[in-house]
């Protein structure tokens, strides 16, 4: 238990000091950039070579800046891309109905999804 305690405590630290240490950055939104959420999603079925997991990645834009990314293994296997493409979506959907509750207080409510299915 102490130990943890400790892990805790540097896990802590750690974003402390990375909160203070980037306290100049932040997102650019320039006054003529369109305020229209638009999300992108795509996976890569059975990617990864060492369990055959297929990899989803996306993007949520607010006009032109970027306000959520990433690219992480799914946690199950696909039996088709078709399946990948789906885990990926549902994936992309989940954090486009957290980034939605968070913005509807600043009068976005509409988010586009866009995917790629071959």
């Amino acid at each position: 238990m102490h130990s943890s305690k400790n892990s805790h405590m540097e896990a802590a630290l750690r974003v402390v000091r990375y909160i203070k240490g980037t306290t100049g950055l932040g997102l650019f939104m320039p006054s003529n950039n369109v305020s229209e959420f638009v999300a992108y999603c795509d996976s890569n079925w059975g990617a990864c070579i060492e369990s055959t997991k297929s990899v989803t990645g996306d993007i949520v834009k607010l006009g032109n800046a970027l306000v959520s990314w990433k690219a992480k293994k799914q946690n199950t296997m696909s039996r088709s891309s078709a399946e990948a493409e789906f885990r990926s979506m549902a994936t992309t959907v989940a954090e486009i109905v957290w980034l939605k509750g968070l913005f509807k207080e600043l009068g976005f409510v509409d988010i586009q999804l866009f995917t790629q299915i071959e």
